[in-house]
């Protein structure tokens, strides 16, 4: 196998017309450059160098290790530079798994900031059900990223600790609000304490098993009772239109509820109110301070977006 070092001081000693020469630009003896210039001539099986005058001119072969010399530098200075882009956040990729009811409020302002001081960073938008519970511990949002297939995932807070390797940065409380049809007998008061809940019929609208609805379950479970489900949904504004049409009432998130059905009135409960927690999940070795900038600027960004 050549030497890429040997190929470079052959080419000092080409572009320059002499050993000597070559020595004293590459702040060697010319013994040693001669040293190098043969042990490569071994390498490759063949004469490089050639004299010429007082000087040396390079052989066919020669001429052909030069030519490559020159090529690897340029490739090295490239990629020299690529990676001062990367490490700087200029270049390179993110990607982004979502769930719904944060796309709008959280994720949306945030890649907008992230593409405004990271122009050059390619983004990879995917939504992802962060708020269901993950089939197998290899499947998920926070598989992903443990597995370095995402970079960064929206999540709501999982029981238990978090996968090994992953860490949870904190975004936002989500409080629960009861939905109700207009014209329910609670309707007019401004709070309701969940319990008053108890016997209604209840038309679901999260991820069987998942975070969201274990939250809504052992909150009832506080105040004293167990919801009836009578219709099962998995997305809010369905969910709205069966409370709007009468058939029970729920509990939804406030960033599920951006979009009101006009059927539909929308109340603060206490003892308990429920609220899911709302995380962005990265690797370990992402959230160090020393980690990816563009990473880094879009972990600010979503707080930022969160706060407000």
């Amino acid at each position: 196998m050549l030497d890429v070092r040997r190929m470079q001081v052959l080419r000092a000693v080409v572009t320059s017309g002499s050993v000597t020469a070559a020595a004293v630009n590459l702040g060697y003896t010319p013994s040693a450059v001669s040293q190098q210039v043969a042990a490569l001539e071994k390498q490759a099986g063949t004469a490089l160098l050639e004299r010429f005058g007082r000087g040396v001119r390079p052989t066919a072969a020669g001429l052909l290790l030069t030519e490559h010399a020159a090529l690897i530098s340029r490739n090295v200075a490239e990629a020299e530079t690529a990676l001062a882009d990367l490490r700087a956040g200029r270049t390179g990729q993110l990607s982004i798994r979502y769930f719904a009811t944060a796309g709008a409020t959280l994720v949306a302002p945030a890649v907008a900031r992230l593409r405004a001081e990271h122009p050059g960073v390619r983004i990879d938008l995917r939504l992802d059900d962060g708020e269901e519970a993950p089939a197998s511990p290899e499947s998920g949002p926070l598989a992903e990223v443990r597995q370095g297939r995402a970079d960064v995932a929206i999540v709501v807070h999982p029981r238990g600790e978090p996968s090994p390797g992953v860490r949870l940065v904190h975004l936002l409380d989500d409080p629960y609000r009861a939905v109700l049809p207009r014209g329910h007998r609670l309707a007019a008061k401004k709070t309701l304490d969940l319990g008053e809940l108890a016997d209604e019929p209840w038309v679901g609208n999260e991820w069987p098993a998942g975070p969201c609805l274990a939250s809504v379950v052992d909150a009832c479970a506080a105040a004293g009772f167990s919801p009836d489900f009578v219709v099962e949904s998995k997305d809010h504004t369905t969910a709205q239109g069966f409370i709007a049409a009468g058939l029970g009432v729920g509990l939804m998130p406030t960033l599920g509820l951006g979009h009101r059905h006009p059927g539909v009135v929308v109340r603060r409960v206490r003892g308990p109110e429920p609220v899911r927690s709302v995380h962005a999940a990265v690797r370990d070795t992402s959230a160090a301070p020393s980690g990816p900038p563009a990473l880094l600027g879009l972990l600010d960004a979503l707080q930022e977006a969160a706060a407000g």
